[in-house]
Protein backbone atom coordinates (compact mmCIF):
# COMPACT_ATOMS: atom_id res chain seq x y z
CA UNK A 1 0.00 0.00 0.00
CA UNK A 2 2.89 2.20 0.72
CA UNK A 3 6.27 1.00 -0.49
CA UNK A 4 6.80 1.78 -4.03
CA UNK A 5 3.16 3.27 -4.62
CA UNK A 6 2.31 6.49 -5.96
CA UNK A 7 1.66 8.40 -3.09
CA UNK A 8 4.99 7.47 -1.58
CA UNK A 9 6.26 9.28 -4.87
CA UNK A 10 4.01 12.47 -5.30
CA UNK A 11 3.15 13.25 -1.44
CA UNK A 12 5.55 15.64 -0.65
CA UNK A 13 5.26 17.55 -4.40
CA UNK A 14 1.12 17.24 -3.63
CA UNK A 15 1.46 18.78 -0.07
CA UNK A 16 3.63 21.66 -0.97
CA UNK A 17 1.14 22.26 -3.75
CA UNK A 18 -2.23 22.36 -1.97
CA UNK A 19 -0.37 24.76 0.41
CA UNK A 20 0.38 27.18 -2.07
CA UNK A 21 -2.70 27.08 -3.69
CA UNK A 22 -4.31 27.49 -0.27
CA UNK A 23 -2.03 30.43 0.58
CA UNK A 24 -2.83 32.11 -2.38
CA UNK A 25 -6.55 31.59 -2.14
CA UNK A 26 -6.81 32.79 1.25
CA UNK A 27 -5.08 36.28 0.68
CA UNK A 28 -7.70 36.80 -2.54
CA UNK A 29 -10.32 36.09 0.02
CA UNK A 30 -9.34 38.00 2.71
CA UNK A 31 -6.22 40.03 2.40
CA UNK A 32 -6.68 41.67 -0.65
CA UNK A 33 -7.99 45.09 -1.31
CA UNK A 34 -10.45 45.60 -4.36
CA UNK A 35 -8.01 47.07 -6.53
CA UNK A 36 -5.42 44.17 -5.98
CA UNK A 37 -8.27 41.54 -6.14
CA UNK A 38 -8.78 42.71 -9.94
CA UNK A 39 -5.38 42.79 -10.58
CA UNK A 40 -5.15 39.23 -9.48
CA UNK A 41 -8.33 38.36 -11.23
CA UNK A 42 -6.50 39.33 -14.61
CA UNK A 43 -3.67 37.28 -13.73
CA UNK A 44 -5.75 34.16 -13.16
CA UNK A 45 -7.53 34.73 -15.97
CA UNK A 46 -3.72 34.81 -18.01
CA UNK A 47 -2.65 32.05 -16.24
CA UNK A 48 -5.85 29.82 -17.35
CA UNK A 49 -6.00 30.74 -20.66
CA UNK A 50 -2.69 30.18 -21.73
CA UNK A 51 -2.17 26.86 -19.54
CA UNK A 52 -2.88 24.78 -22.59
CA UNK A 53 -0.33 25.92 -24.51
CA UNK A 54 1.91 23.70 -22.98
CA UNK A 55 2.00 20.40 -24.80
CA UNK A 56 2.60 18.33 -21.58
CA UNK A 57 0.59 15.30 -22.45
CA UNK A 58 1.90 14.73 -25.80
CA UNK A 59 5.92 15.54 -24.51
CA UNK A 60 5.00 13.24 -20.99
CA UNK A 61 3.53 10.48 -23.31
CA UNK A 62 6.38 9.89 -25.70
CA UNK A 63 8.91 10.42 -22.96
CA UNK A 64 7.23 7.91 -20.42
CA UNK A 65 6.76 5.41 -23.17
CA UNK A 66 10.28 5.34 -24.49
CA UNK A 67 11.35 4.84 -20.68
CA UNK A 68 9.44 2.42 -20.21
CA UNK A 69 10.40 0.77 -23.23
CA UNK A 70 14.25 1.54 -22.30
CA UNK A 71 13.65 -0.10 -18.56
CA UNK A 72 12.45 -3.19 -20.05
CA UNK A 73 15.35 -3.89 -22.62
CA UNK A 74 17.67 -3.11 -19.35
CA UNK A 75 16.14 -6.21 -17.32
CA UNK A 76 16.01 -8.08 -20.62
CA UNK A 77 20.01 -7.55 -21.04
CA UNK A 78 20.25 -8.85 -17.40
CA UNK A 79 22.43 -12.49 -18.22
CA UNK A 80 20.84 -15.68 -16.66
CA UNK A 81 23.56 -18.58 -16.35
CA UNK A 82 20.38 -21.67 -16.67
CA UNK A 83 21.38 -22.38 -20.12
CA UNK A 84 25.04 -22.43 -20.32
CA UNK A 85 24.82 -24.18 -16.94
CA UNK A 86 22.58 -27.18 -18.62
CA UNK A 87 25.75 -27.18 -21.27
CA UNK A 88 27.98 -27.17 -18.91
CA UNK A 89 26.71 -30.05 -17.28
CA UNK A 90 26.19 -31.96 -20.34
CA UNK A 91 29.53 -32.19 -21.85
CA UNK A 92 32.47 -31.72 -19.29
CA UNK A 93 32.43 -34.92 -18.13
CA UNK A 94 33.49 -36.33 -14.95
CA UNK A 95 32.34 -36.83 -11.74
CA UNK A 96 35.59 -37.08 -9.68
CA UNK A 97 36.64 -34.16 -7.65
CA UNK A 98 38.64 -32.48 -10.79
CA UNK A 99 35.63 -32.50 -12.68
CA UNK A 100 33.23 -31.03 -10.30
CA UNK A 101 35.89 -28.53 -9.91
CA UNK A 102 36.21 -27.64 -13.14
CA UNK A 103 32.10 -26.97 -14.13
CA UNK A 104 32.02 -25.02 -10.55
CA UNK A 105 35.26 -22.93 -11.27
CA UNK A 106 33.64 -22.17 -14.99
CA UNK A 107 30.28 -20.97 -13.58
CA UNK A 108 31.93 -18.92 -10.68
CA UNK A 109 34.17 -17.07 -13.30
CA UNK A 110 30.96 -16.01 -15.14
CA UNK A 111 29.16 -15.16 -11.61
CA UNK A 112 32.39 -13.19 -11.16
CA UNK A 113 31.88 -11.95 -14.22
CA UNK A 114 28.50 -10.65 -13.96
CA UNK A 115 28.79 -8.93 -9.98
CA UNK A 116 32.13 -6.94 -11.99
CA UNK A 117 29.55 -5.33 -14.18
CA UNK A 118 27.18 -4.80 -11.62
CA UNK A 119 29.45 -3.49 -8.99
CA UNK A 120 30.10 -0.67 -11.96
CA UNK A 121 26.47 0.47 -12.90
CA UNK A 122 24.47 -0.62 -9.68
CA UNK A 123 24.63 1.49 -6.02
CA UNK A 124 23.25 -1.78 -4.32
CA UNK A 125 26.04 -3.74 -5.32
CA UNK A 126 28.34 -1.55 -5.00
CA UNK A 127 27.52 -1.31 -1.32
CA UNK A 128 27.51 -5.22 -1.13
CA UNK A 129 30.88 -5.17 -2.20
CA UNK A 130 32.49 -2.09 -2.04
CA UNK A 131 36.26 -3.61 -2.95
CA UNK A 132 37.67 -6.22 -4.23
CA UNK A 133 38.46 -7.91 -0.98
CA UNK A 134 35.16 -8.50 -0.32
CA UNK A 135 34.76 -10.73 -3.77
CA UNK A 136 37.76 -12.71 -2.31
CA UNK A 137 36.04 -12.83 1.35
CA UNK A 138 32.55 -14.15 -0.35
CA UNK A 139 33.96 -16.37 -2.57
CA UNK A 140 33.69 -15.12 -5.52
CA UNK A 141 37.58 -14.80 -6.33
CA UNK A 142 41.18 -16.52 -5.11
CA UNK A 143 43.85 -14.45 -3.98
CA UNK A 144 45.79 -15.50 -6.72
CA UNK A 145 42.97 -14.53 -8.94
CA UNK A 146 42.99 -11.13 -7.92
CA UNK A 147 46.20 -10.57 -8.48
CA UNK A 148 45.84 -11.63 -11.31
CA UNK A 149 43.14 -9.33 -12.10
CA UNK A 150 44.59 -5.99 -10.53
CA UNK A 151 47.99 -7.20 -12.58
CA UNK A 152 45.98 -5.56 -15.72
CA UNK A 153 46.18 -1.85 -16.58
CA UNK A 154 42.68 -0.53 -15.97
CA UNK A 155 43.48 3.23 -16.01
CA UNK A 156 41.37 3.73 -19.48
CA UNK A 157 38.71 0.96 -19.68
CA UNK A 158 36.72 -1.48 -17.44
CA UNK A 159 38.41 -4.82 -17.17
CA UNK A 160 34.95 -7.17 -15.75
CA UNK A 161 35.71 -9.11 -18.92
CA UNK A 162 38.93 -10.78 -17.18
CA UNK A 163 36.94 -13.52 -15.70
CA UNK A 164 35.81 -13.83 -19.37
CA UNK A 165 39.34 -14.95 -20.64
CA UNK A 166 40.24 -17.38 -17.30
CA UNK A 167 36.83 -19.05 -18.45
CA UNK A 168 38.27 -19.51 -22.32
CA UNK A 169 41.50 -20.59 -20.94
CA UNK A 170 40.68 -22.87 -18.45
CA UNK A 171 37.69 -24.50 -21.19
CA UNK A 172 40.66 -25.16 -23.25
CA UNK A 173 42.48 -26.96 -21.02
CA UNK A 174 39.58 -29.14 -20.34
CA UNK A 175 39.38 -29.69 -23.90
CA UNK A 176 42.73 -30.65 -24.14
CA UNK A 177 41.92 -33.09 -21.20
CA UNK A 178 39.63 -35.01 -23.07
CA UNK A 179 36.99 -33.52 -20.59
CA UNK A 180 34.91 -32.17 -23.38
CA UNK A 181 34.70 -35.09 -26.34
CA UNK A 182 31.96 -33.31 -28.20
CA UNK A 183 33.21 -30.54 -30.57
CA UNK A 184 29.80 -30.16 -31.27
CA UNK A 185 29.43 -29.42 -27.28
CA UNK A 186 31.87 -27.10 -26.76
CA UNK A 187 30.46 -25.06 -29.54
CA UNK A 188 27.00 -25.03 -27.62
CA UNK A 189 29.19 -24.04 -24.39
CA UNK A 190 30.79 -20.99 -26.27
CA UNK A 191 27.71 -20.00 -28.10
CA UNK A 192 25.70 -19.63 -24.68
CA UNK A 193 29.29 -18.19 -23.00
CA UNK A 194 29.26 -15.34 -25.97
CA UNK A 195 25.49 -14.45 -25.39
CA UNK A 196 26.33 -14.06 -21.81
CA UNK A 197 29.40 -12.34 -22.60
CA UNK A 198 27.59 -9.93 -24.48
CA UNK A 199 24.79 -8.88 -22.17
CA UNK A 200 27.50 -7.93 -19.78
CA UNK A 201 28.50 -5.83 -22.49
CA UNK A 202 24.81 -4.20 -23.01
CA UNK A 203 24.45 -3.91 -19.20
CA UNK A 204 27.66 -1.53 -19.01
CA UNK A 205 26.24 0.05 -22.26
CA UNK A 206 23.39 0.92 -20.77
CA UNK A 207 24.64 2.57 -17.96
CA UNK A 208 26.92 4.05 -20.01
CA UNK A 209 24.83 5.76 -22.27
CA UNK A 210 21.85 7.05 -20.56
CA UNK A 211 18.80 8.68 -21.83
CA UNK A 212 19.77 12.54 -23.06
CA UNK A 213 19.75 15.00 -20.08
CA UNK A 214 17.83 17.47 -22.78
CA UNK A 215 14.88 15.41 -22.82
CA UNK A 216 14.87 14.91 -19.48
CA UNK A 217 14.96 18.37 -18.88
CA UNK A 218 12.24 19.67 -21.49
CA UNK A 219 9.90 17.14 -19.67
CA UNK A 220 10.87 18.24 -16.12
CA UNK A 221 10.48 21.85 -16.52
CA UNK A 222 6.99 21.09 -18.32
CA UNK A 223 5.63 19.43 -16.12
CA UNK A 224 6.83 21.89 -13.23
CA UNK A 225 5.94 24.77 -15.36
CA UNK A 226 2.56 23.49 -15.90
CA UNK A 227 1.44 23.17 -12.21
CA UNK A 228 3.12 26.22 -11.62
CA UNK A 229 0.52 27.76 -14.04
CA UNK A 230 -2.39 25.70 -12.63
CA UNK A 231 -1.68 26.87 -9.01
CA UNK A 232 -2.81 30.69 -9.89
CA UNK A 233 -5.33 29.74 -13.00
CA UNK A 234 -7.27 27.51 -11.01
CA UNK A 235 -7.94 30.12 -8.49
CA UNK A 236 -11.95 30.70 -7.91
CA UNK A 237 -12.75 34.45 -8.50
CA UNK A 238 -15.46 36.51 -8.47
CA UNK A 239 -15.55 37.34 -12.10
CA UNK A 240 -16.68 35.35 -14.34
CA UNK A 241 -14.61 35.60 -17.07
CA UNK A 242 -12.45 32.20 -16.87
CA UNK A 243 -13.19 29.55 -19.25
CA UNK A 244 -14.22 26.97 -16.87
CA UNK A 245 -15.33 29.53 -14.04
CA UNK A 246 -18.23 27.14 -11.70
CA UNK A 247 -20.77 29.40 -9.91
CA UNK A 248 -20.22 26.84 -7.05
CA UNK A 249 -17.03 27.52 -5.02
CA UNK A 250 -15.72 24.21 -3.42
CA UNK A 251 -12.59 25.84 -2.94
CA UNK A 252 -10.94 22.54 -2.92
CA UNK A 253 -9.45 21.66 -6.87
CA UNK A 254 -10.40 18.57 -6.73
CA UNK A 255 -9.55 18.16 -10.74
CA UNK A 256 -6.51 20.07 -10.54
CA UNK A 257 -5.63 17.22 -7.91
CA UNK A 258 -6.38 14.64 -10.56
CA UNK A 259 -4.32 15.84 -12.94
CA UNK A 260 -1.71 16.47 -10.07
CA UNK A 261 -1.74 12.64 -9.74
CA UNK A 262 -1.74 11.61 -13.35
CA UNK A 263 1.01 14.27 -14.71
CA UNK A 264 3.17 14.44 -11.62
CA UNK A 265 2.55 10.44 -11.11
CA UNK A 266 4.11 9.81 -14.45
CA UNK A 267 6.85 11.71 -14.20
CA UNK A 268 7.69 10.45 -10.79
CA UNK A 269 7.61 6.49 -12.49
CA UNK A 270 9.70 8.14 -15.48
CA UNK A 271 12.33 9.41 -12.86
CA UNK A 272 12.13 5.65 -11.00
CA UNK A 273 12.40 3.67 -14.21
CA UNK A 274 15.51 5.85 -15.64
CA UNK A 275 18.49 3.70 -13.37
CA UNK A 276 16.49 0.74 -12.58
CA UNK A 277 20.10 -0.57 -11.32
CA UNK A 278 19.59 1.85 -8.01
CA UNK A 279 18.03 1.17 -4.20
CA UNK A 280 15.06 2.69 -5.02
CA UNK A 281 11.32 0.40 -4.26
CA UNK A 282 11.10 -0.49 -7.79
CA UNK A 283 14.90 -1.29 -8.78
CA UNK A 284 15.53 -4.60 -9.81
CA UNK A 285 16.58 -7.01 -6.90
CA UNK A 286 20.27 -7.44 -7.85
CA UNK A 287 21.40 -8.54 -4.84
CA UNK A 288 19.07 -11.31 -4.57
CA UNK A 289 19.74 -12.41 -8.98
CA UNK A 290 23.50 -12.67 -7.27
CA UNK A 291 22.28 -15.20 -4.79
CA UNK A 292 20.27 -17.15 -6.54
CA UNK A 293 22.68 -17.21 -9.81
CA UNK A 294 25.17 -18.47 -7.23
CA UNK A 295 23.48 -21.19 -5.79
CA UNK A 296 21.67 -22.61 -8.87
CA UNK A 297 24.91 -22.71 -10.47
CA UNK A 298 26.47 -24.81 -8.57
CA UNK A 299 23.65 -27.28 -8.02
CA UNK A 300 23.27 -27.73 -11.62
CA UNK A 301 26.59 -28.61 -12.70
CA UNK A 302 27.65 -30.32 -9.57
CA UNK A 303 24.94 -31.46 -6.71
CA UNK A 304 22.00 -32.15 -8.63
CA UNK A 305 24.14 -34.22 -11.34
CA UNK A 306 24.52 -36.81 -8.11
CA UNK A 307 21.34 -37.28 -7.33
CA UNK A 308 19.24 -38.11 -10.25
CA UNK A 309 15.50 -39.54 -9.43
CA UNK A 310 15.19 -43.63 -11.09
CA UNK A 311 13.95 -44.27 -14.14
CA UNK A 312 9.85 -45.12 -14.14
CA UNK A 313 6.63 -45.82 -15.89
CA UNK A 314 4.60 -42.43 -15.20
CA UNK A 315 1.34 -42.66 -13.97
CA UNK A 316 -0.58 -42.69 -17.18
CA UNK A 317 1.62 -44.51 -19.20
CA UNK A 318 -0.75 -47.13 -20.56
CA UNK A 319 -3.24 -44.90 -21.07
CA UNK A 320 -5.15 -43.25 -24.11
CA UNK A 321 -7.24 -40.97 -23.40
CA UNK A 322 -5.44 -39.29 -20.58
CA UNK A 323 -7.93 -37.73 -17.98
CA UNK A 324 -6.34 -34.94 -15.49
CA UNK A 325 -7.33 -34.37 -12.29
CA UNK A 326 -8.87 -30.71 -11.12
CA UNK A 327 -8.83 -29.68 -7.91
CA UNK A 328 -13.13 -28.09 -6.86
CA UNK A 329 -11.11 -24.76 -7.24
CA UNK A 330 -9.66 -25.10 -10.29
CA UNK A 331 -13.00 -26.92 -11.81
CA UNK A 332 -14.41 -23.72 -13.14
CA UNK A 333 -11.22 -23.66 -15.33
CA UNK A 334 -11.84 -26.68 -17.29
CA UNK A 335 -13.15 -25.31 -20.79
CA UNK A 336 -14.31 -26.79 -23.66
CA UNK A 337 -11.45 -27.77 -26.43
CA UNK A 338 -11.34 -25.42 -29.23
CA UNK A 339 -11.75 -26.70 -32.59
CA UNK A 340 -11.97 -23.82 -35.07
CA UNK A 341 -14.39 -21.34 -35.97
CA UNK A 342 -15.91 -23.34 -38.78
CA UNK A 343 -15.45 -27.09 -37.13
CA UNK A 344 -19.60 -26.81 -36.70
CA UNK A 345 -20.49 -25.80 -39.85
CA UNK A 346 -22.66 -27.72 -41.89
CA UNK A 347 -22.55 -28.19 -45.54
CA UNK A 348 -25.36 -28.78 -47.64
CA UNK A 349 -25.93 -32.71 -48.39
CA UNK A 350 -26.36 -31.90 -52.30
CA UNK A 351 -22.85 -30.48 -52.71
CA UNK A 352 -21.41 -33.42 -51.35
CA UNK A 353 -20.33 -34.27 -54.84
CA UNK A 354 -16.49 -33.38 -55.82
CA UNK A 355 -15.64 -33.15 -59.47
CA UNK A 356 -12.58 -31.72 -61.35
CA UNK A 357 -13.71 -28.19 -62.67
CA UNK A 358 -11.93 -27.25 -66.26
CA UNK A 359 -9.90 -23.87 -65.49
CA UNK A 360 -8.70 -22.02 -67.65
CA UNK A 361 -5.74 -20.08 -67.13
CA UNK A 362 -5.43 -16.09 -67.94
CA UNK A 363 -2.01 -16.20 -69.95
CA UNK A 364 -3.98 -18.90 -71.71
CA UNK A 365 -6.40 -17.57 -72.64
CA UNK A 366 -4.35 -14.07 -73.95
CA UNK A 367 -2.49 -16.62 -76.09
CA UNK A 368 -5.17 -18.12 -77.76
CA UNK A 369 -7.07 -16.41 -80.78
CA UNK A 370 -10.63 -16.71 -79.75
CA UNK A 371 -9.32 -14.72 -76.57
CA UNK A 372 -7.75 -12.11 -78.97
CA UNK A 373 -11.30 -11.82 -80.75
CA UNK A 374 -13.24 -11.66 -77.74
CA UNK A 375 -10.80 -9.46 -76.03
CA UNK A 376 -11.21 -6.87 -79.11
CA UNK A 377 -15.14 -7.60 -79.30
CA UNK A 378 -14.88 -6.82 -75.59
CA UNK A 379 -13.28 -3.56 -76.31
CA UNK A 380 -15.55 -2.24 -79.18
CA UNK A 381 -18.77 -3.18 -77.32
CA UNK A 382 -17.24 -0.61 -74.44
CA UNK A 383 -16.46 2.06 -76.71
CA UNK A 384 -19.69 1.47 -78.27
CA UNK A 385 -21.41 1.49 -75.17
CA UNK A 386 -19.50 4.65 -74.06
CA UNK A 387 -20.71 6.33 -77.11
CA UNK A 388 -24.35 5.50 -76.74
CA UNK A 389 -24.60 6.09 -73.70
CA UNK A 390 -23.13 10.21 -74.11
CA UNK A 391 -19.42 9.55 -72.67
CA UNK A 392 -16.46 10.57 -74.36
CA UNK A 393 -14.72 7.22 -75.46
CA UNK A 394 -11.72 9.45 -75.02
CA UNK A 395 -12.05 9.82 -71.28
CA UNK A 396 -12.74 6.18 -71.22
CA UNK A 397 -9.27 5.68 -72.57
CA UNK A 398 -7.70 8.32 -70.12
CA UNK A 399 -9.16 6.62 -67.48
CA UNK A 400 -7.90 3.04 -68.37
CA UNK A 401 -4.45 4.83 -69.01
CA UNK A 402 -4.47 6.23 -65.23
CA UNK A 403 -5.79 2.86 -63.77
CA UNK A 404 -2.78 1.36 -65.35
CA UNK A 405 0.02 3.51 -64.34
CA UNK A 406 -1.64 3.81 -60.91
CA UNK A 407 -1.25 -0.06 -60.66
CA UNK A 408 2.23 0.40 -61.96
CA UNK A 409 3.34 2.67 -59.52
CA UNK A 410 1.69 0.57 -56.22
CA UNK A 411 3.74 -2.60 -58.22
CA UNK A 412 6.84 0.06 -57.82
CA UNK A 413 6.47 0.63 -54.65
CA UNK A 414 5.87 -2.46 -53.17
CA UNK A 415 9.46 -3.91 -55.12
CA UNK A 416 10.75 -0.57 -53.44
CA UNK A 417 9.33 -1.41 -50.04
CA UNK A 418 11.14 -5.17 -50.07
CA UNK A 419 14.05 -3.25 -51.43
CA UNK A 420 14.90 -1.37 -48.34
CA UNK A 421 13.86 -4.04 -46.03
CA UNK A 422 16.42 -5.99 -47.45
CA UNK A 423 18.91 -3.58 -47.07
CA UNK A 424 18.58 -3.17 -43.36
CA UNK A 425 18.47 -6.79 -42.91
CA UNK A 426 22.29 -7.01 -44.62
CA UNK A 427 23.30 -3.58 -42.67
CA UNK A 428 22.03 -4.98 -38.96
Amino acid sequence: MWRGSLYKLIYRELLLFLTAFGILSALYRHAFTEEQKRLFEKVVVYCDTFINLIPLSFVLGFYVAYVASRWWQQYMAIPWPDKIMHSVALYVTGNDEYGRMVRRTLMRYLNLTLILVLRSISSAVKRRFPTLEHLVEAGFMTSVELEMYQSVPSVEFNTYWIPCTWFINLLKETKKGSRITDSHGLQIIMQEFNEFRSKCGLLWSFDWVSLPLVYTQVVTIATYSFFLAALVGRQYVEERSKSYQMEVDIYVPVFTILQFFFYMGLLKVAEQLINPFGDDDEDFELNWLIDRHTKVSYLGVDTLMARSPPLVKDKYFDDVNLKLPYTEASVAYKKKTYRGSVHDMQVPEEKYAMYLPEIMEEDEERMTPGGSVQNLKAATFGSTAAAAAGINPNLVKTSSSILRTWRLTTYLSAIWKRVWHNLLNSQY
